[in-house]
């Protein structure tokens, strides 16, 4: 890494849980000096402006959390076993997601559907690659003769992801990870009932 691109790095980690904390909206230009310790005009000769640190730190939280997750998940000898650890590394880290203000999927969402659009792209692509990565455990699930031939792998997906976010969402804002835990239980519910075969 070149020195520009290890400060580019370094006000991309040291912001990066100030917006998944306060949003767009709520980080301030002093918000992001304080945490770097670097002047404004350090940080506009690696950004060109806010709105290209805030994506940049969106990109930073959700690519972090897709690795923690897929590191759960990999190395699990079956389909079942990959679903059962999605729910498991959100029964094993509510704790750090919610100090950490929350999903950055989820947050960011909120922002970028009715006027963040310069995230929205991002997001989206986010939720597209988390319902591509349950689709495909899902796939070999049913290739693999574990899950039913005829479940609807999108539909499954979606729901999964409705719930895990909506869990967050109730749990946090209630200060009650048990709401969080009622929605990771209902899909080990769902997964035993209407899938496995």
């Amino acid at each position: 890494m070149s020195k520009a691109e290890k400060t580019r790095q370094f006000i991309i980690e040291k912001t990066s849980l100030i917006f998944n904390k306060k949003g767009y909206s709520g980080t301030s230009l002093s918000d992001i000096t304080e945490a770097t310790g670097l002047t404004k005009g350090s940080i506009y000769g690696n950004f060109g402006n806010k709105d290209d640190v805030a994506l940049a730190a969106y990109e930073y939280n959700s690519t972090s959390l897709n690795k923690r997750i897929k590191i759960s998940v990999s190395g699990k000898a079956t389909a079942y076993k990959k679903l059962v650890a999605f729910t498991d590394f959100y029964r094993e880290n509510w704790k750090a997601i919610f100090e950490s203000g929350g999903c950055p999927l989820l947050n960011t969402a909120i922002e970028a559907d009715d006027h963040l659009f310069f995230l929205k792209a991002s997001v989206q692509k986010s939720f597209q690659n988390w319902s591509d990565t349950i689709v495909q455990i899902l796939n070999e699930g049913k290739n693999n003769n574990e899950f039913k031939k005829t479940i609807d792998t999108t539909y499954y997906a979606h729901s999964f992801i409705m719930l895990i976010e909506g869990g967050i969402l109730l749990a946090k804002i209630s200060d009650n990870q048990q709401l969080l835990f009622l929605a990771l239980d209902r899909i080990i519910k769902i997964v035993d009932n209407e899938i496995i075969k």
